[in-house]
């Protein structure tokens, strides 16, 4: 038996007010008077003080990230283009990723896209990249993706949605400040949180769990219920852990049903990521019974109403791509039956699935 030799993020820096440090960890990469970072930020941010914050100096490039879509292989190309116009021929010392886990996906896809040739969408799958990226640099603003953890960057392509896994993926440096947590909206802060919960019902009731992976992931689902269900004082700091710990978790073993369905409603219907996976886990009792429980327990809570009848009135030819896309996901389906996954995973069983969303 061959174990898997994983890699993890080599630096991180966690703690209040953290964020500070940004600008002594980028001049660590700044070897010459003219070598350049590029920032690429939520453009959420844009009218908001984080933007006076950013550490940019002034040969730098400020990228605004649009997060209004999910990830597009098509964006990640046009923005790597952009990078490489300002560089004239030079590549950045770093790319620094600062947002939610669509903007710190964008920015690993950047990094990756400037040394590997032949456009994102080429490398959707599993090891396929073949260059160490540029050194790059995620600092999250909303928390539960656990992309600043993981080797993936979850991106939608012209036939399918689907990761570019690797280990070049993974972040250099971390860093981990939940003061810039502050002001993110009730909605959007718990379906974010939700991917985080998810993550860690699936891997822990999942085929590929080892003690590796539940030990992260019970500890992480402990915070999850700290942070959801008790209204804990430390809830950023908690559930900042939290993703990173989820994030941890599934890198050692495997999301499950619940992604697998999320990915096919995205990328046809467009549903960012978090939502999404509220939309699938709803109706999903009887692949993870005590995990929907608690989670309809926790949007009950924070007075969370998800949307109703989305696939009613869908084409035919949406539906078979939705569940084209869904049943592609080989090793998330591994992780719910089994090797023999085929004989369960039928296109009536996710068509049933979409069907009561």
């Amino acid at each position: 038996m061959k174990f898997r030799n994983f890699k993890t993020v080599p630096k991180m820096i966690f703690g209040r007010g953290s964020f500070e440090q940004l600008d002594d960890v980028l001049a660590e990469e700044r070897k010459q008077a003219d070598d350049y970072v590029v920032f690429a930020v939520d453009h959420v941010h844009k009218d908001r003080p984080l933007r006076e914050r950013i550490p940019a100096l002034e040969q730098d490039m400020i990228i605004w990230v649009d997060t209004t879509d999910e990830p597009k292989t098509t964006y990640v190309d046009q923005l790597t283009e952009e990078v490489k116009a300002f560089g004239k021929g030079r590549n950045p010392v770093s790319v620094v990723g600062l947002g939610g886990g669509a903007t710190l996906d964008m920015a690993k896809a950047i990094s990756l896209m400037l040394t590997n040739e032949g456009g994102s969408a080429k490398y959707q799958g599993w090891d396929l990249i073949k260059n160490p990226a540029v050194h790059h640099v995620g600092i999250p603003t909303l928390s539960g993706t656990g992309a600043e953890a993981s080797r993936t960057t979850v991106l939608t392509g012209p036939d399918k949605k689907l990761g570019m896994n690797s280990d070049y993926t993974v972040f250099d440096q971390i860093i981990m400040d939940p003061d810039l947590l502050q002001g993110v909206p009730t909605d959007q802060w718990f379906y974010t949180g939700m991917d985080c919960y998810i993550h860690n019902i699936e891997a822990l009731n999942g085929t590929y769990i080892n003690e590796f992976a539940r030990a992260f992931g019970e500890k992480s689902l402990d915070l999850c219920y700290e942070v959801f269900l008790e209204d804990h004082p430390d809830a950023d700091e908690k559930l900042m852990m939290a993703s990173y710990m989820g994030g941890q978790s599934i890198a050692y073993s495997q999301v499950g049903a619940c992604h697998a369905l999320s990915y096919g409603l995205s990328y046809v219907l467009g549903y960012h990521h978090g939502i999404g996976n509220c939309i699938v886990m709803d109706v999903l009792d009887d692949f993870y019974p005590e995990g929907v429980k608690i989670f309809r327990e926790m949007m009950k809570k924070h007075n969370i109403t998800l949307p109703k009848g989305i696939t009613k009135g869908m084409s035919e030819e949406d539906m078979d791509k939705m569940i084209k896309v869904a049943s592609g996901l080989a090793p998330l389906w591994e992780n719910v039956y089994g090797a023999d996954w085929q004989t369960h995973v039928t296109p009536e069983l996710l068509r049933s699935l979409y069907e009561k969303m």
